[in-house]
């Protein structure tokens, strides 16, 4: 069994990193880039942790995740133990471990940050994760005393999934109803396979169901049922059918053939398989030069996709700088070393067109930056006169997501822009009864602060329901 190490050996190591697919094979496969640590570099790793007994980590991580506990039972080597003791607060490590934003959250509360190398929580996370997933190790049996009480979810993504199973563990009945065919939500309709394979997802939401959580697919809430009509057979409900309404700039040309939104696009090949085309009947149409528009990581799974799908030329297209932009750090390197071009400080205005309505360039203006916004980012302004056109046959709008209005309820307030106003502490709506939280309430986020959301309101329904 391994030990720790003396702290001035732990202040010595160096982080140990991640091994990845070459990016020269990777752009013509789906498979997962990161490869995983071996044992050792689990137990190297976990072996710098100083297991500092104030754990500022845990106070960056929503999911509240043992982080020193965890890592101590990796050092030990019960790396069954390890994942049990994850699985306290967090059923969804395996994803958390791979999509998670680290390197703001738990790691950057890391107190190794003062000589720049946290502690690769993250990775560790995952390392624990897939062991069990490998040695087939479940979850531990629920033995809560059963309340009699059924909650109702709406939605099975991280945060629909996340309340579920706190609140089974606590002695509910629930039902999760989902609209898609397969349960995951935007974990599976949009985030790549290379990024977070769906397999993963899949045992993930097996070992939730074996706890004893029901989910229903193919139940659009607002068609199948109306929401009133659901609050009326449960004892409470949390709402969490995120943001997958698209948006667009609303530009001219945006209408023409070849012009898609990253929901559409990442949905047809995540959950529709259009990457396995014609193993699975879904198409999906190719540019030889793509641009996509946006910053974020779902711009970055747009470009890194169409890469793979064939496109021989990728551009990446945003109206800030690199050090603007929302997109997870190794999500823009990885696009990078792929052969991803970005256009910084540069802004679409319209997009052309032939007489086919098919697209063949998008006109531009380029950008610099004057104050800081709202956002305390320093606005992007457009120089006069710097107008261009880009050469494309396919645009990708990646810029965002909306709150699908379909689901509501009478009394169950929203803002302005549809998303739902909840108490921030206990994430109940205006509507007795009823509480919401990731996308749906807080607009785009990420997958760890909707897992958050969806924790708290799990508390609140156990202390009020």
């Amino acid at each position: 069994m391994a030990e720790p190490i003396p702290p001035k050996e732990r202040y010595r190591r160096e982080p140990r990193e991640m091994k990845e697919q070459d990016p020269k094979e990777r752009i013509h496969n789906f498979n997962e880039v990161p490869l995983g640590f071996s044992t050792e570099d689990a137990i190297y790793e976990a072996q710098r942790c100083l297991e500092c007994k104030t754990a500022p980590c845990v106070k960056g991580c929503p999911a509240e995740v043992k982080i020193p506990e965890f890592i101590d039972l990796i050092v030990k080597e019960d790396f069954a133990g390890a994942y049990q003791k994850i699985l306290e607060t967090n059923s969804l490590p395996a994803v958390c471990g791979r999509v998670c934003p680290q390197e703001t959250q738990c790691q950057g509360n890391c107190v190794f940050n003062r000589t720049g190398k946290p502690i690769n929580i993250g990775k560790l996370e995952r390392f624990v994760a897939d062991y069990a997933r490998n040695n087939d190790i479940r979850p531990q049996a629920i033995v809560a005393p059963k309340k009699n009480k059924k909650i109702a979810i709406v939605g099975s993504g991280p945060a629909g999934l996340t309340c579920a199973s706190d609140l089974v563990k606590a002695g509910y009945d629930v039902t999760i109803f989902e609209a898609l065919h397969r349960a995951g939500g935007v974990l599976v309709y949009g985030i790549p396979e290379f990024r977070l394979p769906k397999n993963i997802i899949d045992h993930e939401i097996e070992g939730i169901k074996a706890m004893g959580v029901n989910i229903v697919t193919d139940f659009v809430v607002g068609e199948t049922k109306s929401l009133d009509e659901i609050a009326d057979e449960f004892d409470g409900v949390f709402v969490a059918n995120g943001a997958g309404s698209p948006k667009f700039m609303g530009i001219p040309g945006e209408n023409l053939n070849d012009v898609y939104s990253a929901n559409e696009f990442l949905t047809r090949s995540n959950l529709m398989k259009a990457y396995l085309f014609p193993e699975y009947d879904t198409p999906i149409k190719i540019g030889k030069k793509v641009a996509v528009i946006g910053g974020g990581n779902v711009t970055m799974d747009s470009a890194r996709t169409a890469l793979r799908l064939g496109a021989e030329e990728v551009h990446v297209v945003y109206r800030r700088t690199k050090a603007e932009s929302p997109a997870r750090v190794e999500e823009v390197e990885h696009a990078e070393e792929e052969g991803v071009i970005f256009d910084w400080l540069t802004l679409p205005v319209r997009v052309l067109g032939d007489e086919k309505g098919n697209v063949t360039g998008m006109e531009c203006i380029r950008m610099e930056l004057g104050e800081p916004d709202a956002s305390g980012r320093r606005r992007p302004v457009p120089i006069e006169g710097s107008n261009f056109v880009m050469e494309c046959d396919q645009v990708i709008d990646a810029i965002g997501t909306q709150a699908n209005p379909l689901v509501k309820a009478d009394g169950m307030e929203k803002n302005e822009r549809g998303y739902i106003l909840v108490d921030e502490v206990s994430k109940a709506t205006t509507r007795k009864g009823i509480f919401a939280g990731g996308d749906i309430a807080r607009g785009s986020a990420t997958v760890i602060l909707a897992i958050g959301d969806a924790k708290k309101a799990a508390q609140a329904i156990s202390a009020t329901i």
